[in-house]
């Protein structure tokens, strides 16, 4: 028996069968199925972030199902959301897709979203589905400040400390070991293909009075860059302070690499780096990994600028 396809479902029977896999939340006052959804924003303003995940450049079908790629394109825009201090409370997404993708692809994409998003008690309120060559799904993420003040990149003063919740490396591992044609370790090849945020320590680190915080995705020394040029400072990193897990010591003693190049350059683990007035602000889940000076913008790592490239960009690759 043939497979249905997306083209022989149509873009309504698609949509109609995408929005029963999405729950509603109580921000939610209108879901989807109008002409755009109504969501509460209890606090008077809404936090708001899009990306998009583009097959492959992002993603591989031949590597991921679509449940995963669906929980990592949730993961990282909610990651956005916590980085800024506030609760996630919604996603729209855009899908791009052939013709010829079989709906259970789409509708496990669809449950992945959901899935995810359950993490953080947000759900998805609606978006669009359009005919593509190759799949592409486009995510705008909400949420609410729930009363704060936003933690944002520019922030940091000398004489913070810095300190990172969540783990690094482990997807640039995954990556290396998917891309050598292999599947294991499989927590590894799981942690390229589904990020784990550290969605709580957002918040933590707002009520503690962080300063300054980022969503480390495309490394950590040049989301650390980022962070330095919008305060106007030095962020100084030391690397005895960064861990550097035992799958990942693993991998890299297998490739004959250094594992600390993945967990200073490596992207998609969406930890998240934040600078704080003084060590007793620092709260739990949160490791400190370095301070802030005074100079002309950069980063240090050990006391000297980084030689090599400091992470991820999408069009020099």
């Amino acid at each position: 028996m043939t497979e249905p396809t997306l083209g022989g479902l149509g873009e309504h029977g698609l949509i109609a069968a995408l929005r029963g896999r999405f729950p509603v939340t109580p921000v939610v006052l209108l879901g989807p199925g109008d002409d755009a959804a109504v969501v509460a924003a209890p606090d008077g303003r809404v936090v708001a972030s899009t990306d998009l995940l583009v097959e492959g450049r992002h993603f591989r079908r031949d590597w991921s199902s679509a449940v995963e790629v669906g929980r990592k394109a949730a993961a990282q825009n909610l990651a956005d959301i916590v980085a800024m201090g506030a609760r996630p409370t919604a996603l729209l997404v855009g899908l791009g897709a052939p013709a010829d993708l079989p709906v259970a692809w789409a509708l496990d994409l669809a449950d992945g979203l959901a899935a995810e998003c359950a993490v953080v008690g947000a759900t998805v309120v609606g978006g669009d589905v359009v005919a593509a060559d190759r799949v592409t799904v486009a995510v705008t993420a909400l949420g609410d400040l729930e009363g704060r003040t936003p933690v944002t990149r520019s922030g940091a003063q000398p004489g913070d400390v810095v300190a990172l919740a969540g783990r690094l490396g482990w997807s640039a591992a995954g990556l290396a070991v998917l891309g050598r044609g292999f599947r294991s370790p499989r927590v590894l090849a799981d942690a390229h293909r589904v990020p784990e945020p550290p969605y709580a320590a957002g918040t933590a680190a707002a009520l503690a009075g962080a300063t300054a915080m980022i969503d480390v995705s495309d490394g950590l020394v040049q989301d650390a860059g980022h962070l330095a040029a919008a305060s106007g400072v030095v962020l100084s990193l030391r690397t005895t302070a960064l861990e550097i897990g035992a799958p990942v010591a693993e991998a890299a003693a297998a490739f004959n690499v250094d594992p600390l190049g993945w967990v200073l350059t490596g992207g998609e683990d969406h930890a998240l780096l934040a600078t704080f007035p003084s060590v007793a602000a620092v709260p739990d889940g949160f490791a400190i990994v370095g301070e802030v000076l005074a100079g002309e913008p950069a980063v240090l790592v050990d006391g000297s600028a980084y030689s090599g490239t400091g992470g991820f960009d999408h069009y020099r690759g």
